[in-house]
């Protein structure tokens, strides 16, 4: 029946997108034989936004992925060049948000570490939505930043690393069985802003399972038994990943494909200076418009991303 509704939907859209279309050339022909400026703009207007969700709906054709439909578990880890690194991993996290506000997903934060000095090590969120993992797998592996550091009074070029990974959240009932004696549970007082109880009480939880050494953590919300349930919910989606890699005979493809956070390594460039690019090392797809690519921007890397591999499944 979901999925029914689901195909019911989509049909709808089209439907709907359909009769725009129709609706805006007998509009504008009507327009164009009164010689009407305004309903021409009007026109034009509505011909741009109907594009855009042309463009999105063309995007979600090419996902179909058993998961692609599902919330998506980001996490974004500081690389090589210290505060630089910790800053720019911010800065992707402000790029993701401002991505998934635009396309009224909701995001979680279930665990974040704060720089030394400025930005952020490492931080663990679920941005919930309807193809959220879909999208977001093209933005797995280290992105590389080209600036002229705010942190280098001698305003020198400096380059940073940070790594992106994302994982499908998957459902409770999945065939996912993890025993007690597989697992060890630690609690401690969660660490950054959150009030007085937060950090006053071993509410955060980190769940280690030792089978595979996968470590997982949760310290957002203020109740332990919360932050353990978020914990397991991870582990359990990092776990089932696995399974599903090792399936596929491609478990190191998975994290091959991040590679070390260094040099060589990199998906995407964004130089800042001494011009102004972002570029996608795997489709090639480039813009010189970096400010709005850091503003969330990011759907023709996306599209670009989906269409390259699928050429390259056939």
């Amino acid at each position: 029946m979901s999925e029914l509704d689901g195909l019911k939907s989509t049909n709808k859209l089209l439907q709907d997108m359909y009769l725009q279309v129709k609706d805006f050339i007998d509009l504008k022909e009507l327009a164009e034989s009164e010689n009407d400026e305004n309903t021409l703009k009007d026109v034009e207007a509505g011909s741009r936004k109907l594009e855009k969700s042309l463009s999105a709906f063309e995007t979600k054709t090419k996902l179909s992925g058993e998961h692609d439909k599902n919330n998506a578990i980001m996490s974004v880890h500081a690389g090589a060049g210290g505060t630089e690194s910790c800053d720019w991993a911010q800065m992707l996290v402000r790029m993701y948000s401002r991505w998934a506000e635009d396309k009224g997903f909701e995001i979680e934060v279930v665990d974040s570490l704060d720089g030394d000095e400025a930005g952020i090590k490492s931080i663990t969120m679920i941005i919930k939505g309807e193809y959220a993992y879909g999208f977001l797998q093209s933005e797995i592996g280290v992105h590389r930043l080209v600036r002229i550091s705010p942190f280098d009074s001698n305003k020198r070029r400096h380059t940073s690393f940070s790594s992106v990974d994302v994982i499908p959240e998957v459902e409770d009932n999945i065939d996912i069985i993890i025993e007690d004696k597989d697992i060890r549970i630690d609690t401690y007082r969660a660490s950054g802003a959150g009030g007085q109880h937060i950090n006053k009480t071993d509410s955060a939880v980190r769940i280690t399972h030792l089978p595979t050494g996968i470590i997982v953590q949760s310290q957002n919300d203020r109740s332990q038994i919360k932050n353990r349930a978020t914990a397991m919910k991870l582990l359990k989606a990092k776990l089932y990943e696995l399974q599903q890699e090792k399936q596929r005979a491609s478990y190191e493809k998975h994290y091959n494909e991040k590679g070390a956070i260094e040099w060589g390594s990199q998906i995407r460039s964004y130089v800042f200076m001494p011009y102004q690019l972002v570029k996608d090392h795997r489709t090639g797809c480039e813009t010189s418009q970096v400010s709005a690519v850091m503003d969330g921007e990011i759907d023709i890397f996306i599209n670009a991303y989906l269409s390259w591999k699928l050429e390259n499944r056939k």
